[in-house]
Protein backbone atom coordinates (compact mmCIF):
# COMPACT_ATOMS: atom_id res chain seq x y z
CA UNK A 1 0.00 0.00 0.00
CA UNK A 2 0.90 3.60 -0.77
CA UNK A 3 1.13 6.81 1.34
CA UNK A 4 -2.00 7.66 2.39
CA UNK A 5 -2.83 11.53 3.19
CA UNK A 6 -2.65 10.47 6.93
CA UNK A 7 0.95 9.83 6.13
CA UNK A 8 1.41 13.19 4.71
CA UNK A 9 -0.70 15.09 7.69
CA UNK A 10 1.68 13.31 10.13
CA UNK A 11 4.46 14.03 8.04
CA UNK A 12 3.84 17.46 8.09
CA UNK A 13 2.45 17.76 11.45
CA UNK A 14 6.26 17.50 12.52
CA UNK A 15 6.92 21.02 10.76
CA UNK A 16 5.84 24.30 12.76
CA UNK A 17 2.62 25.81 12.40
CA UNK A 18 1.37 23.35 10.01
CA UNK A 19 -2.70 22.79 10.35
CA UNK A 20 -5.17 20.42 8.58
CA UNK A 21 -7.03 22.50 6.47
CA UNK A 22 -9.09 22.74 3.21
CA UNK A 23 -8.30 24.63 -0.28
CA UNK A 24 -10.73 24.08 -3.39
CA UNK A 25 -12.98 22.19 -0.99
CA UNK A 26 -10.55 19.29 -0.24
CA UNK A 27 -8.42 18.66 2.52
CA UNK A 28 -5.23 20.15 2.36
CA UNK A 29 -2.19 21.77 4.35
CA UNK A 30 -1.06 25.27 5.45
CA UNK A 31 1.83 26.86 7.94
CA UNK A 32 0.48 29.77 9.25
CA UNK A 33 -2.44 29.98 7.30
CA UNK A 34 -0.71 29.61 3.76
CA UNK A 35 -1.18 26.72 2.15
CA UNK A 36 1.09 24.10 0.42
CA UNK A 37 -0.31 20.96 -0.01
CA UNK A 38 -3.65 19.75 -1.05
CA UNK A 39 -4.92 16.39 -1.70
CA UNK A 40 -6.69 16.64 -5.40
CA UNK A 41 -9.76 14.82 -5.74
CA UNK A 42 -9.87 15.23 -9.99
CA UNK A 43 -9.46 12.54 -12.21
CA UNK A 44 -5.68 12.14 -12.06
CA UNK A 45 -6.02 12.71 -7.95
CA UNK A 46 -2.39 12.92 -6.23
CA UNK A 47 -1.12 15.98 -4.02
CA UNK A 48 0.03 19.34 -5.11
CA UNK A 49 2.58 20.00 -3.36
CA UNK A 50 4.26 23.50 -3.54
CA UNK A 51 7.57 23.49 -4.93
CA UNK A 52 10.45 25.51 -6.32
CA UNK A 53 9.79 26.26 -10.53
CA UNK A 54 13.08 24.69 -11.40
CA UNK A 55 12.79 21.70 -8.59
CA UNK A 56 9.41 20.83 -10.52
CA UNK A 57 11.27 20.40 -13.92
CA UNK A 58 13.91 18.37 -12.12
CA UNK A 59 11.46 16.49 -10.67
CA UNK A 60 9.32 15.43 -14.45
CA UNK A 61 12.80 15.19 -15.89
CA UNK A 62 13.79 12.50 -13.55
CA UNK A 63 11.51 10.01 -15.05
CA UNK A 64 10.03 9.03 -11.60
CA UNK A 65 6.62 7.80 -12.15
CA UNK A 66 5.92 9.28 -8.87
CA UNK A 67 5.81 12.82 -10.11
CA UNK A 68 3.38 14.02 -12.82
CA UNK A 69 2.01 17.34 -13.84
CA UNK A 70 -1.11 18.45 -15.76
CA UNK A 71 -1.91 21.21 -17.87
CA UNK A 72 -3.73 22.85 -15.13
CA UNK A 73 -0.32 23.17 -13.19
CA UNK A 74 2.17 23.82 -16.17
CA UNK A 75 3.71 27.05 -15.42
CA UNK A 76 2.72 27.19 -11.61
CA UNK A 77 4.97 26.04 -9.07
CA UNK A 78 2.97 22.89 -8.05
CA UNK A 79 4.37 19.10 -8.70
CA UNK A 80 1.72 16.58 -8.62
CA UNK A 81 3.00 13.74 -6.53
CA UNK A 82 1.17 9.97 -6.91
CA UNK A 83 1.19 8.42 -3.36
CA UNK A 84 1.37 4.80 -4.31
CA UNK A 85 4.26 5.37 -5.77
CA UNK A 86 6.70 8.35 -3.68
CA UNK A 87 8.72 7.27 -1.70
CA UNK A 88 8.02 8.42 2.23
CA UNK A 89 11.77 9.83 3.16
CA UNK A 90 11.68 12.00 -0.52
CA UNK A 91 8.11 12.93 0.50
CA UNK A 92 9.51 14.07 3.88
CA UNK A 93 12.11 16.49 1.81
CA UNK A 94 9.20 17.77 -0.42
CA UNK A 95 7.04 18.24 2.27
CA UNK A 96 9.98 20.25 4.49
CA UNK A 97 11.22 22.18 1.43
CA UNK A 98 7.36 23.31 0.59
CA UNK A 99 6.94 24.19 4.24
CA UNK A 100 10.03 27.10 3.53
CA UNK A 101 8.67 28.11 0.85
CA UNK A 102 5.24 29.36 2.56
CA UNK A 103 6.23 29.87 6.14
CA UNK A 104 6.44 33.26 7.39
CA UNK A 105 10.39 34.73 8.42
CA UNK A 106 9.14 34.05 11.87
CA UNK A 107 8.99 30.55 11.61
CA UNK A 108 11.74 29.95 9.49
CA UNK A 109 14.14 31.79 11.78
CA UNK A 110 12.81 30.22 15.02
CA UNK A 111 13.31 26.87 13.42
CA UNK A 112 16.92 27.36 12.12
CA UNK A 113 17.75 28.59 15.58
CA UNK A 114 16.15 25.54 16.90
CA UNK A 115 17.94 23.17 14.34
CA UNK A 116 21.24 25.16 15.29
CA UNK A 117 21.02 24.36 19.09
CA UNK A 118 20.42 20.38 18.13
Amino acid sequence: MGTTWAHVVRQAAELPEVAESTSYRTPALKAAGKSFARLRTEAEGGLALRCERVEKEALLASGDPAFYTTPHYDGYPYILIDLDRVDPEQLRELLDAAWWLVAPARLRRARERADDNE
